[in-house]
């Protein structure tokens, strides 16, 4: 056996296919179904060989498959998986592997693609999140968000999405939802705890029993389902998902952990919840209440034929959809009367009860969360009136997304936005609501594709057109950058977002004589910007070109609470970028020690940047706040590095500053020391 460290290495995206029910078929007619899987082996061939690929590797009725670029071999795969003489599934996977001297192919990777295949439903592939990276053409635009899995025999988890070609699709038979609720396992080595354990499932099953549409296995039968025994439970009860948790107790204080999962092993949903022992009542009924309301959005329906609508509600909704998705304060102001008017006539009009809720989110405070504030609350119970009245509502599930909090739900916010993705791929404000969910976990690179296809859907947004310029100097294209903002300056002169990225760009990629030509006294401006604003630039000005202590003394005034209430993040990066880095960590600790508000920008986006202020941290703006280790510890403080650890889904960054420090290993010293 060759030794795999001394092989051949090179980057490949694996295709393992195989079929589904082989043995069941084989023992029905073992000389028929021999006949097939030769025939299907010519057909494999003739299909990698037409999509630049080559079959590396055979096995009864399994086949392992070879393409230099990812887009063939989802090309490829579609093809396969719509073979009618046999049910195909597909595991497709991108990662570095070794060449052996017979031309086979071995690796981790190899085994990632395998383990993919045996999760896939007939007629149908799955895709590694590291395939669908690489993935630019038709086919990567209606792949499905999966979440994580849990891949057979490894330990860390992978995100993938479903391929389901057209007829596939047609073909597919949706099987009714059916929910087994587990006991949640003690973990608090207090045995007396274990009634706290059983009580937050019953209480869970009790109230989701009462939710419409869903069907839930009793308590009996679930609970006979416990430690090691609760992997045979979806199998056993035949259930299509799994809500399980643990209960850990640490003297007066108690952690919860719930998670969704799917037959697949899927995550759906998940959520800790943190509490003391003498609110345990009333935190089973919170977690309960919020199981129910997410089930409803993660769990499939049967889609409801579209109700009737009032035609002068239908008009009023036609007049204010505009002024929401404008996601400006003003507007948003004006578009909530014209939907409260179209949901007393139209009661039952989910697309209302949505717009209605992002244009509540709208005028929320831009720098506060908001949970258990009635304005908040009420933009939230309009989001879950939309799903209730229609759970494939895009724009109601965005909603959700952007009245999370900021610091938490990292999780679950990409996942509502990437549904939304799913259901309204040609909705601009949806690819861009995805987009802030992406950048705000540091996956730039990911988020591009939908920012991509915001831009392209609504070429004429300034909104989107400029944050496309800022993505490209994230990613080290300063040149295209700079030529898209001089063009969007050009076509949208009048657009504050555009200006105001324009300068930040000309500043910070050294042409500062024409960024200072734009704030400067007199200079035209366009509506929006004001003379606080421009004074603010010209202070950045002077700031750069004062000495170093004078220079820390101003950006200490400029980050004075007295100054301004709440911490900008665009100022602190500002103040690393001026090589003031231990100036900007001392207010950013501070802020989170002392409950100061703290926001991404003080401009544009108000919903999207209140729930992903942190996108501000990994654009090109904070790269020097990226490359100080303390990095690490404020991204454990505000729940980012729990999530990449938890997920593996790990950010940009971690390449960017490899040369400097190692990120992940920063971000897992820092969670157990926070969690301490």
């Amino acid at each position: 056996m060759q030794d795999e460290d001394l092989l051949p290495q090179k980057l490949a995206t694996i295709v393992s296919i195989d079929v589904a029910g082989y043995s069941e078929m084989t023992e029905d007619d073992q000389a028929a179904t021999a006949a097939g899987v030769s025939a299907l082996r010519r057909h494999i061939e003739a299909i990698a060989a037409r999509c630049a690929g080559r079959v590396f590797n055979t096995a009864g009725d399994g086949f392992m498959l070879e393409f230099c670029a990812a887009d063939d071999a989802l090309a490829a795969a579609s093809e396969l998986c719509e073979h009618e003489a046999l049910p195909l599934r597909a595991g497709v996977h991108t990662d570095t592997v070794f060449v052996t001297a017979t031309g086979d192919l071995l690796g981790h990777g190899v085994n990632i693609a395998a383990r993919l295949q045996q999760l896939a439903e007939p007629g149908t592939a799955l895709v590694s999140i590291d395939a669908r990276r690489g993935a630019t053409g038709p086919l990567a635009e209606h792949l499905r968000p999966k979440g994580l899995l849990h891949l057979d025999k490894m330990a860390a988890t992978i995100e993938a999405f479903a391929l389901i070609p057209a007829r596939g699709a047609r073909a597919a038979k949706v099987r009714e939802p059916l929910l087994a609720v587990l006991p949640f396992d003690n973990l608090s080595g207090d045995e007396a705890m274990q009634f706290f354990s059983d009580g937050v499932s019953d209480e869970i099953l009790a109230v989701i029993v009462r939710v419409p549409g869903l069907k839930v296995i009793g308590r009996t039968s679930s609970f006979q389902f416990r430690g090691s025994r609760k992997a045979e439970a979806v199998v056993a009860l035949h259930a299509t998902h799994i809500l399980d948790g643990t209960v850990r107790r640490a003297g007066a204080r108690m952690r919860i952990n719930s998670q969704l999962t799917d037959v697949t092993g899927t995550l759906i949903w998940s959520e800790k919840y943190d509490a003391d022992v003498a609110d345990a009542f009333s935190v089973q009924d919170s977690i309960a209440a919020q199981v129910a309301t997410a089930l409803q959005a993660a769990l499939p329906r049967h889609k409801r034929p579209a109700a009737k609508v009032d035609h002068v509600a239908y008009d009023l909704y036609l007049r204010a959809r505009p002024l929401v998705k404008d996601l400006a304060e003003d507007d948003a102001r004006k578009a909530e009367p014209l939907l409260q008017q179209a949901i007393a006539r139209a009661p039952d009009f989910a697309q209302a009860w949505a717009a209605l809720a992002m244009a509540r989110s709208i005028v929320l405070p831009p720098h506060e969360d908001g949970q258990g504030d009635p304005a908040h609350d009420a933009a939230l119970a309009a989001a879950n009136r939309a799903l209730a009245l229609d759970p494939d509502c895009a724009d109601a599930l965005i909603a959700l997304a952007v009245l999370k909090p900021a610091f938490t739900d990292h999780g679950e916010k990409l996942q509502l936005c990437e549904q939304a993705v799913a259901l309204a791929p040609n909705d601009p404000l949806v690819a861009a609501a995805c987009d802030g969910a992406l950048i705000s976990v540091g996956r730039v690179r990911d988020a591009m594709r939908h920012l991509e296809a915001a831009a392209t859907l609504d070429p004429l947004s300034p909104l989107f057109v400029s944050s496309h310029a800022f993505h490209l100097r994230t990613m080290g294209r300063t040149d295209e950058a700079l030529s898209r903002i001089d063009e969007a300056a050009r076509r949208f002169p009048d657009a504050p977002w555009v200006w105001i990225r324009r300068w930040t760009l000309l500043f910070l990629s050294g042409r500062r004589e024409e960024a200072a030509a734009m704030c400067a006294e007199g200079a035209a401006l366009p509506p929006g910007v004001t003379a606080k604003d421009t004074a603010t630039l010209r202070f950045a000005h002077m700031v750069f070109a004062l000495p170093l202590p004078q220079r820390e003394q101003a950006l200490r005034m400029l980050l004075d609470p007295a100054r301004e209430p709440a911490l900008l993040l665009q100022y602190c990066a500002f103040a690393a970028e001026a090589g003031c880095s231990d100036l900007a960590y001392e207010f950013m600790f501070g802020a989170l020690d002392t409950g100061r508000a703290i926001s991404g920008q003080n401009y544009g986006g108000r919903a999207m940047s209140r729930a992903f202020r942190l996108s501000t941290l990994f654009g090109f703006v904070a790269a020097a706040l990226r490359r100080d280790p303390r990095f690490a510890v404020f991204c454990a403080r505000v729940g980012l590095a729990d999530y990449w650890c938890t997920s593996q889904n790990w950010p940009d960054c971690v390449d960017e500053v490899k040369g400097l420090y190692d990120f992940r290993a920063a971000c897992e010293k820092a969670v157990v020391r926070v969690g301490s």
